[in-house]
This record gives C-alpha cells, sequence and structure tokens, in this order.
C-alpha cells in the first residue's frame, strides 16, 4: 500500500499550464504503475495518462495527447503531470492513483490520493 498526495492545481486561464505533482510515501513507489484521472463536475472519473515503473512507458487518453506529459522521478518517489494548452473542458478534480497492474481501468487502481482541484477560466 503507498499513500498519495497530489499538489500544484490551481486556477489558470485558457492556453496556460500547470504541472500537477503527486508524492508517495509508504510503499516501494518504483514498484507501481501511475495513473492520472480526472473527475469534472457530474461527471464520472476518467482516466488521462499513466506511466509504467520506469517511466519508459507511458500512455494517455486521445483528449490530452500532445498536451499533457507524465513522467515520474523514483528517486524522489515522485510522478508528475504537465499539462500545456489547457482548455476549460479540462476543468476538474485531478487524482493520481497507484497499481501494479497497468491499465486504464479504476478498478485496477489501490491507492488514491485525495485529488486537486484545477479550474481553466475561458
Amino acid at each position: 500500500q503507498v499513500h498519495l498526495v497530489e499538489s500544484g492545481g490551481g486556477l489558470v486561464e485558457t492556453g496556460g499550464s500547470l504541472r500537477l505533482s503527486c508524492s508517495a510515501s509508504g510503499g516501494t513507489f518504483s514498484s507501481y504503475t501511475i495513473g492520472w484521472f480526472r473527475q469534472a463536475p457530474g461527471k464520472e472519473r476518467e482516466f488521462i495518462a499513466l506511466t509504467t515503473w520506469s517511466g519508459l512507458n507511458t500512455y494517455y487518453t486521445d483528449s490530452v495527447k500532445g498536451r499533457f506529459t507524465i513522467s515520474r522521478d523514483n528517486a524522489k518517489n515522485t510522478a508528475y503531470l504537465q499539462m500545456n494548452s489547457l482548455k476549460p473542458e479540462d476543468t476538474a478534480v485531478y487524482y493520481c492513483a497507484a497499481t501494479t497492474t497497468p491499465g486504464t481501468r479504476e478498478v485496477e487502481y489501490d491507492d488514491w490520493g485525495q485529488g486537486t482541484q484545477v479550474t481553466v477560466s475561458s
């Protein structure tokens, strides 16, 4: 089990950038795939991106490809989500999660952070 804490959310204008961080403790961070999800008001939580244990393999949902970049620093027990060219439709609570089985479904992730709010103004 690993404890996750997100940070870096905030209010940004359309076209702006934010970098979210996901700091881990209490487990062997380098053994986990880390995923980022988001939940917009009135919508279900959706998968955004994942990075496998080494950081060499990443996967993105189509809506963020070319705009978002997931990365990790295992020495710092931290994963990141760099978000560029933000749009109002990116407004959501963003969550990081950990799994030992790489996947895009919520049920595959065992440990979750509390979330961080991202608001993109038009």
